[in-house]
C-alpha cells in the first residue's frame, strides 16, 4: 500500500499519513485545524514485512484503509532531571 506523509508545522514530530496524495477532505475539521497546514515530507510504500520507526505498520495500513488517514503523535519524552547528591 502506498501512502503520503505530511508533517505538522505546529507540533514537532507529529505526522499525518494519507492514503491518497493531498486528500485532506478525509480529515475531521478539528484535526486539520489543530495540525496546521500539512507540509509534504515523502511518499512511502507500506509493507507489513517492513517496520516503521514509531508506529506499527499494520495499524497504519488498517487506518488508511478504514478512514483514509493515520495520525502519528509525538513520542512521550521525559526530561532527565538531576536532583543532586
Amino acid at each position: 500500500m502506498h501512502c503520503w506523509i505530511y508533517r505538522s508545522p505546529r507540533r514537532d514530530e507529529m505526522y499525518l499519513y494519507l492514503a491518497r496524495e493531498d486528500d485532506f477532505d478525509v480529515l475531521p475539521e478539528t484535526l486539520l485545524r489543530g495540525f496546521g497546514s500539512p507540509q509534504a515530507v515523502m511518499s512511502l510504500k507500506l509493507d507489513e514485512q517492513r517496520p516503521l520507526a514509531r508506529a506499527r505498520v499494520t495499524e497504519v495500513i488498517d487506518a488508511l484503509r478504514e478512514q483514509g488517514y493515520f495520525l502519528q503523535l509525538p513520542p512521550k519524552l521525559r526530561p532527565a532531571l538531576y536532583f543532586g547528591d
